[in-house]
């Protein structure tokens, strides 16, 4: 079977954290009935020219501000395979057994939830309002709710949190009496137009997240996880189907603003602003806001990037040489993969790939 995803954005947060740069809006709740009309219009526009999904992912934004209701008139506009890989994105605070159980119920079959750290401090610091047991909430509701797959992200980085607290917030996790089958752990970034970005001083240490980096791969390997990406460590049997779609250089439908699309070389992404999507496709316009169609020597670098990105890796020919990048790389059956030193140093080994030229 051919995969073929679709990504839905809802751009609504009930606040935007101090470190999120994604197209968002903490100020247009007003636009959500609206949104979800246009959204059902755009997938009524590409009824005839996609395949069913094998996964769709509800991203954001928030996808948990939209009703149960709202999010599942959107999910049954998606025509999909059997079994198709269904997330939704939500907030710790959203994570009520009512609205899980509505979700599961209208075919939604895997859950992420933004917990990011345990430890008050940080939480502080990332301007994160759940509270420092959420954790613990969450993983009651979603298993009371009866999803089987369901992921946690953890930011590493702020400078209010130190090596313990990581090691603190791993503990929780891990420990919980249902554990999640997914963790995601991403590196903070200093965005340039976010609270954080202006803050010089907030800014991560590389040293420090490095270390903490080590720590979190370390103890979710010995905890059972499987390294799948550079972020991402999974239970055998519970990866993201949706994101490997994405490593893959899949096909995928981006539907929503600032949404982007990928068919067979051709990317494409719409317009920024809900308003402005909103207005076009009342207006029986496509929502377009830009394009590009990349050629073969592109597509294969990219296509190489991704997968260096994972325990896929590339064959040692796409390199003229690995001596500079020895210490960040394995080499095993004409296969080059990260070694673990090399995975926040990824983008030193991609650079090194013959089409980075």
């Amino acid at each position: 079977m051919n995969e073929f995803g679709v990504y839905v954005h809802v751009p609504f947060c009930a606040h935007r954290c101090d470190y999120c740069a994604f197209a968002t809006y903490a100020d247009r709740d007003d636009l959500m009935g609206d949104y979800v009309e246009a959204v059902r219009a755009e997938l009524a526009s590409y009824a005839d020219a996609t395949p069913a999904a094998t996964s769709v992912f509800f991203g954001g934004g928030t996808p948990s501000r939209l009703s149960a209701e709202q999010l599942l008139s959107i999910l049954d506009a998606i025509p999909r395979v059997e079994g198709a890989e269904v997330t939704v994105e939500c907030n710790p605070e959203d994570a009520t057994v009512e609205r899980l159980a509505a979700y599961r119920a209208g075919g939604v079959n895997r859950m992420s939830f933004g917990v990011q750290s345990t430890q008050p401090a940080v939480l502080a610091d990332l301007g994160r309002r759940h509270g420092v047991m959420a954790h613990e909430a969450v993983a009651r509701a979603v298993t009371d709710a009866g999803f089987e797959t369901w992921n946690m992200d953890l930011i590493i980085g702020s400078r209010a949190e130190t090596i313990d607290d990581v090691a603190a917030t791993l503990g929780d996790i891990v420990n919980l009496e249902t554990p999640p089958p997914h963790i995601s752990c991403y590196a903070l970034t200093a965005e340039p137009a976010t609270p954080l970005g202006r803050d010089p001083g907030r800014h991560p240490d590389e040293d420090a997240t490095a270390d903490a980096y080590d720590l979190v791969a370390a103890t979710l390997e010995g905890a059972g996880y499987q390294w799948e990406e550079i972020s991402n460590w999974a239970k055998a049997g519970h990866e993201c189907r949706h994101n490997h779609l994405y490593w893959n250089q899949g096909d995928y439908l981006g539907v929503g603003s600032a949404a982007h699309s990928h068919r067979d070389g051709h990317r494409w992404w719409n317009v920024r602003t809900p308003d402005r999507y909103i207005a076009m496709l009342r207006e029986g316009r496509r929502p377009l806001g830009g394009e590009e169609y990349l050629d073969e020597t592109t597509r294969r670098f990219e296509r190489e990037s991704l997968a260096l990105r994972t325990t896929t890796g590339v064959a040692l020919e796409a390199f003229e040489s690995l001596d500079e990048i020895a210490h960040l790389v394995r080499l095993r059956d004409g296969v080059v993969t990260l070694a673990p030193a090399g995975r926040l140093l990824a983008n030193q080994v991609i650079v090194r790939l013959k089409d980075a030229r």
